[in-house]
């Protein structure tokens, strides 16, 4: 069982950056695809981001890509979202997930973390 927990977010004027982490809990992280979801309340949870375990491997959503950054370092068990030139449209609890093999479905994934919240200012 892999625990996920986030961390990082906040409250951000337009047009700055921030900052995500997702620290696992079990060294076995290294073998599981992880990724970035985002939800508003009201609306389906939505993919932002995934990296496979080698980290040669990226994807990103038309909505974040050139702005947002996937990374991962796999000897501290933490997962990285660097978002610059953030939009008010980008406000949303972020979630990071893990498993098998990365997909832009979030029924895909095995675990999930509790969630951060992000919240840009116009």
């Amino acid at each position: 069982q892999v625990q996920l927990v986030e961390s990082g977010g906040g409250l951000v004027q337009a047009g700055g950056p921030l900052r995500l982490s997702c620290a696992a809990s079990e060294r076995t992280y290294r073998l599981y695809a992880v990724g970035w979801f985002r939800q508003v309340p009201g609306k389906e949870r939505e993919f932002v981001a995934t990296i496979t375990w080698s980290g040669n491997t990226t994807l990103y959503a038309d909505s974040v890509k050139g702005r947002f950054t996937i990374s991962r370092d796999n000897a501290k068990s933490t997962l990285y979202l660097q978002m610059n030139s953030l939009k008010p449209e980008d406000t949303a609890n972020y979630y990071c997930a893990a498993g098998d093999n990365y997909s832009r479905s979030p029924s895909r994934w095995d675990y999930w973390g509790q969630g951060t919240q992000v919240t840009v200012s116009s």
